[in-house]
């Protein structure tokens, strides 16, 4: 087996933090990972001088490469290093292409530079970001060897799906003067030489590649003094000051996108606190159904929030108020209040709003391809088209119409003020009735939606590991909860005060100036959220910390590792194997966890697939941490100093208490028995 690493960086590019670079830093990288070959792979820079230093004084196999903005990814370019000018004026004109951040290389522009890519080795960033996606990758994949990865999760992922590319995990490492922790990222080949026409056919074989020299992908290196932690499910074991949260503590800083929950972190301790944060936590996690269930109640408000009715009425007396006074006073009329203009009534604009939803609905039937079949069963494709063409045609007619009246309407209202100044006859105010009469039916309607929206009733349920999640609409019983669903800090009192008419209550609303329109919906009826247990009870403090670590832990599936100190503090012995120990477990076929536990269901039960005992020796007059490590099968543990350990005697001892506190119990419990 050949340990690789052929992602290095040497010298900083565009996009890059500056750094300095270290040869004798990549010396010690080279010899404390036991690298067997590297790649010099900098971003759209090659630097020749630089790479026959590197090559002359690493003393092992170091291929040429760059690495490419292609389009909106990045990709590896490996040649085989026999003709380095060539490479280097191939390499030269990428640098010359991109030039500034947010530059990229299309691919018919990298065919052109490096000729026929089946001279190097391809490797694009693929479960890695900024990854080679969609039509990009379609298109250079007759050239992929291998598509490069950032964690064992995806890793294993890909190494398990045959429609996926060979993973390959690499450092991405800059190599400065500066670096302290070496990186722990590299991929293992099953090969004899070490040609890139070698590697590029390893590569294309899943079998060939491991994460691990001797176990496959069962386990992986994860700390530069050889450590390794399985793939799947970890048990941490250990006295207490033995290091275990400081193993965890070194375990998320080393490695990238990690769920980690702390000890105590879910535990229940101010009970009020506790239940705020509970629910808070429930309804941020479910925010989009309220969203997706008040949505239409936003649509509503929008046509809502513009009709004034105070308005309304002023305008409709001022009307009243002018026309009488222009008929007591018609035989005093002028020659400019004679004028047919004086009076005139403006253009009514129609609405297009109807016309343009069923253009797009008809639109959508054309273009619809998952009920295609069924579609053209019942109508004919041409006549659809020839109706939305008849539709379109209509409103542009329609918007053009608009468009003159109001022009009309502008000439009309600017001369009806001219004539208005030069009169004293009293011009008769303009307004539109139906409009008027329109906006009061809008608002008797809306009162009605509202009103129905307040009746209590479940609008959600979920179910999750034997719980129950119930989301309940409600009448705001108080300004404070208002205020509470707002999350501003003004009083609500005087809008609660009118909450049972809906229409006074949002002009309250829209008063209040540290309100967002957009955010208005939400403050007409309030969607409270309950947990029930098994028995359909609300859950006590217990059972609210259970659901919550069974939540946590479901969430990790978002991450690449999953690590938990001690889940079993509170928590029942029947809760944990019967429940987080199956998750754990379900969770650990697809990503890396580590438990570190001093609890014997889920330290002996759960089926772990490696474990690790912390232990604090005292070794002349000097305090020694170490860790040892097997599967839980193997008679013994080995620390990476080559030191070894019962495991009957750690799991007896950091379980149970010791064998003689387990023989005692196990006779206890036979007494009872029989």
């Amino acid at each position: 087996m050949k340990k690789i690493d052929l992602h290095i960086h040497t010298v900083p590019g565009i996009s890059d933090s500056e750094f300095v670079f270290c040869l004798d830093a990549f010396k010690r990288y080279v010899s404390e990972a036991k690298l067997d070959a590297v790649a010099v792979t900098n971003h759209n820079i090659f630097d020749a001088a630089q790479f026959r230093t590197i090559k002359e004084t690493l003393g092992i196999t170091v291929f040429p490469g760059i690495e490419v903005d292609l389009e909106r990814g990045h990709l590896l370019i490996i040649s085989d290093g026999s003709n380095l000018e060539d490479f280097e004026s191939r390499a030269n004109l990428v640098s010359q292409k991109i030039t500034q951040i947010g530059d990229t290389i299309s691919v018919e522009e990298i065919e052109k530079i490096f000729g026929d890519l089946r001279s190097y080795l391809i490797i694009p960033h693929y479960d890695k970001e900024p990854s080679i996606t969609g039509q990009t990758i379609e298109r250079i994949k007759p050239y992929i060897s291998a598509g490069e990865v950032d964690s064992t999760k995806k890793f294993i992922r890909a190494i398990k799906d045959n429609a996926k590319l060979t993973p390959v995990l690499f450092s991405d490492v800059r190599i400065r003067n500066d670096l302290a922790d070496l990186p722990t990222r590299q991929t293992f080949i099953d090969c004899g030489d070490l040609t890139l026409d070698v590697i590029k056919s390893c590569l294309r074989d899943k079998a060939k590649v491991t994460l691990s020299e001797k176990d496959g992908n069962k386990l992986w290196q994860i700390f530069q003094d050889g450590q390794k932690l399985s793939t799947g499910l970890n048990i941490l074991l250990g006295e207490r000051s033995t290091g275990k949260t400081y193993t965890l503590n070194k375990i998320n800083n080393v490695l990238g996108n990690v769920k980690y929950i702390k000890q105590f972190s879910l535990v229940q301790q101010d009970e009020d606190a506790y239940e705020r944060e509970f629910k808070n936590d429930v309804q941020r996690t479910r925010s989009n159904f309220v969203d997706q269930y008040l949505s239409g109640l936003k649509n509503v408000l929008d046509s809502i929030i513009s009709i004034d009715l105070v308005a309304n009425d002023r305008q409709v007396e001022q009307y009243l108020a002018t026309l009488l006074k222009s008929a007591e006073d018609a035989d005093r009329r002028d020659t400019f209040s004679r004028t047919a203009l004086f009076d005139e009534v403006e253009f009514t604009i129609g609405q297009t709003q109807t016309l343009s939803e069923l253009i797009g609905s008809v639109r959508q039937v054309i273009e619809n391809i998952e009920y295609k079949e069924i579609i053209e069963k019942h109508l004919v494709p041409e006549s659809l088209k020839r109706l939305v063409c008849e539709l379109i045609e209509l409103l542009w007619d329609k918007a053009l119409e608009n468009k003159k009246k109001k022009l009309v309407n502008e000439l009309v209202k600017d001369i009806k003020q001219h004539l208005n100044l030069r009169t004293s006859a009293v011009q008769v105010k303009d307004v539109d009735l139906y409009k008027v009469s329109m906006d009061i039916k809008r608002v008797e309607r809306f009162s009605e939606i509202i009103n129905f929206l307040k009746r209590e009733a479940v609008v959600f349920e979920e179910s999750i590991q034997g719980f129950r999640i119930e989301a309940k609409k409600e009448p705001f019983a108080g300004a404070g909860e208002i205020k509470e669903v707002s999350h501003v800090k003004t009083a609500f009192s005087d809008a609660f005060r009118k909450y049972e008419d809906p229409y006074k209550y949002l002009r309250a609303l829209l008063s209040n100036e540290s309100l967002t329109r957009s955010e208005l919906y939400k403050l007409f009826v309030k969607i409270g959220y309950r947990i029930l247990n098994k028995d359909g009870f609300e859950v006590s403090g217990g059972e609210r910390s259970e659901f919550r670590l069974l939540q946590e832990i479901m969430d990790a599936q978002n991450y690449d590792v999953l690590l938990i100190d001690e889940p079993e503090s509170s928590f029942d012995n029947l809760f944990l194997k019967s429940d987080v120990n199956q998750i754990l477990r379900k969770i650990s076929e697809s990503m890396l966890v580590v438990v570190v536990t001093h609890n014997s269901t889920v330290g002996a039960s759960v089926g772990a697939d490696y474990l690790l005992y912390a232990s604090k020796d005292q070794e002349d007059d000097k305090v020694v941490y170490r860790i040892y490590s097997g599967y839980p099968t193997d008679k013994k543990l080995f620390s990476v100093d080559g030191k070894s350990i019962s495991n009957h005697e750690i799991v007896m001892d950091s379980l149970e208490a010791g064998i003689d506190a387990y023989d005692s119990r196990r006779k206890g419990y036979e007494a009872i028995k029989h």
